[in-house]
C-alpha cells in the first residue's frame, strides 16, 4: 500500500553511510515505520574530489527530496560558504521556495527560516551534540522540534545517533511548511557534521 509522503506529521531520518563517505543518504520513514521518501545529495566528479582535499564546512552541497514513487518534492542547496551558511529551498521547478541563514551564537546552532517573500518563517536554535533543536515561528510559538529521543515503534527502529525524529505541530503541518522544516533538519545536519567531520 502507497502512503503519501505527506500524511504524517512525523518524520524519521535515517541516515545511510556511505563507505566512501562522498555522499550523504537519508532514508525518511513515517510514524509507522514505512519508508514515504528518501534525501540524497548529489555530486559530480568534480565535486567528489574536492570533498578528499577541502574542508567539507565550506563546500557547495546540493540534496534532493523525493517521495516513494521517487518524485521530486524539492531541492536543497547551499554555495560556497566561508562564515555562515545560507541555504536555499527550491521546489521541482526550481523556484525558490524559502532560504535558511545560518546566525552566528556562541554555543548555540541558530539559524532563521524565510519563506519565499524573504519574511522571516521561523527562529531554529538548540543543541547539536544532543540532536535536539526547537523550531519557532515569528511568534515564538513552537512549531516543530528535532530530537534524537523518542518512545514506542520509533524506538525500536531507530537507535543510533545518526537517526533523528523531525515532528511537526498538526497546526503548522501544510505541505510546503512540512518540506521547509525537514529541509532545516538536513541543512543542520549537514552543516554542523561538515564540521565535527574535519
Amino acid at each position: 500500500m502507497e502512503t503519501n509522503f505527506f500524511e504524517t506529521n512525523s518524520y524519521f531520518v535515517d541516515e545511510k553511510v556511505n563507505v566512501l563517505q562522498f555522499n550523504n543518504i537519508y532514508k525518511i520513514y513515517n510514524d509507522q515505520g514505512v519508508m514515504i521518501g528518501s534525501i540524497v545529495q548529489k555530486l559530480t566528479s568534480g565535486e567528489k574530489f574536492q570533498r578528499v582535499f577541502m574542508s567539507k564546512s565550506m563546500l557547495p552541497f546540493h540534496l534532493e527530496i523525493r517521495d516513494s514513487r521517487d518524485q521530486l518534492l524539492a531541492t536543497i542547496s547551499r554555495g560556497w560558504t566561508f562564515f555562515m551558511s545560507k541555504t536555499l529551498i527550491q521546489d521541482p521547478n526550481g523556484n525558490i521556495t524559502g532560504t535558511i541563514q545560518q546566525v552566528f551564537k556562541f554555543f548555540k546552532p541558530t539559524f532563521i527560516l524565510y519563506n519565499k517573500s524573504n519574511d522571516v518563517q521561523a527562529n531554529i536554535s538548540g543543541n547539536w551534540r544532543a540532536r535536539k533543536f526547537v523550531i519557532k515561528n515569528a511568534f515564538e510559538i513552537k512549531i516543530a522540534y528535532i530530537t534524537k529521543k523518542w518512545a514506542g515503534l520509533a524506538r525500536e527502529m531507530f537507535t543510533t545517533s545518526d537517526k533523528y525524529l523531525v515532528e511537526i505541530e498538526p497546526k503548522y503541518s501544510s505541505d510546503e511548511s512540512k518540506l521547509a522544516i525537514l529541509s532545516c533538519a538536513i541543512n543542520i545536519d549537514m552543516v554542523y557534521k561538515s564540521k565535527n567531520n574535519e
